[in-house]
């Protein structure tokens, strides 16, 4: 594709788009209590959910069209659909036109399966992980997430550095009074494996409604707690939603994402598409846009760039939690993609 092909998406405030995040599964064999009900949900039938072909289309627009450099594959759980690296190698052949480069293609996963996995993964050319572990203690893990699989996931982050990973990133979502104990316990363990933490702060998107900012443990605070015992310094914050700190010593980094207390909507450059082939574009949208009818109706390029464009046209200033005209939206974090 010729250099000057493409056009790049601008939203209303002057953000260039260029992140897309694809849920490529609703189903999860977890049960995280910030993500969905104990008894699940409502799994969407296999008919509904976007073929390994659908997506390919849809990434090749957004990179090779509108000039996107990231792709994340999130669910619901994205290892268990079957045959995932076949996905993998058709989006990791992606060519970002104004750098030459292929896309940087991305997956975030509870962990439970890539002993088994990792190498095929990477293989097919996955180029990072991002692996989700809300605490290091098996009582308080099988709590949060309602399976008793901590040794699996342990596991699976050994086996994601031994095939080359790197870097291997691990998810923690924060909640007061459940694993906030547990901060510089995280930040001993991404020091002594080589992995990078990210803390999240815990947002309104559980499937129970039982959110409250009592519930929140601010970045400010896990900052000062693991400072407290290895000194951190700031990394240059781009556009990506991790504040980036580095250990004094050299011993790695860690992140914080202060999605409550400090929102970083002024630097968004993310979208993301669900299972379904809805476009959303932001975590907390109200509304989407149905990609998945376009595709269906064999609707061209140039439609399906024009349904893209009116979204990204529609993009809001930030999601206003802690303000009263919030509301939350009508899915949960797993029915959306993390």
């Amino acid at each position: 594709m010729a250099l000057d092909s493409f056009s790049t998406l601008v939203d209303p405030y002057e953000r260039r788009v260029r992140d897309l995040r694809i849920s490529i599964t609703d189903r999860c064999n977890f049960r995280c209590t910030y993500c969905m009900p104990e008894e699940g949900l409502k799994w969407l039938d296999r008919s509904e959910i976007l073929s390994f072909e659908e997506i390919a289309r849809l990434a090749m627009i957004f990179v090779e069209r509108f000039d996107f450099d990231g792709i994340r594959l999130t669910g619901g759980e994205p290892t268990v659909r079957a045959d995932l690296p076949v996905l993998i190698e058709k989006l990791s052949g992606l060519i970002v036109p104004s750098t030459g480069k292929p896309v940087d293609l991305s997956m975030t996963t509870n962990g439970s399966s890539l002993r088994s996995s990792a190498k095929d993964l990477l293989r097919a050319g996955l180029n990072r992980l991002n692996i989700s572990i809300d605490s290091l203690n098996p009582r308080i893990f099988e709590a949060m997430t309602r399976r008793d699989n901590l040794e699996k996931v342990l596991d699976g982050i050994d086996a994601a550095i031994e095939v080359g990973f790197k870097p291997v990133k691990i998810n923690i979502v924060m909640m007061r009074g459940i694993n906030d104990h547990e901060i510089v316990d995280f930040a001993t363990f991404g020091r002594e494996k080589g992995v990078q933490p990210r803390f999240i702060e815990f947002m309104p998107l559980d499937a129970d409604g039982a959110w409250t900012f009592e519930k929140v443990v601010p970045a400010d605070e896990i900052i000062e707690k693991i400072n407290a015992v290895y000194p951190l310094e700031p990394v240059v914050h781009g556009p990506e939603p991790a504040q980036r700190f580095r250990y004094k010593d050299g011993a790695g980094e860690l992140g914080v994402i202060p999605s409550v207390t400090k929102p970083f909507c002024d630097n968004c450059d993310r979208v993301r598409i669900t299972a379904e082939g809805k476009f959303m574009t932001c975590l907390f949208a109200i509304n989407d846009f149905d990609l998945r009818k376009l595709l269906r109706s064999r609707a061209s390029d140039e439609e399906i760039m024009s349904e893209i464009r009116a979204a990204v046209g529609t993009k809001w200033a930030g999601h206003n939690i802690g303000n009263v005209n919030f509301k939350r939206p009508p899915r949960s974090m797993s029915q959306i993609g993390g």
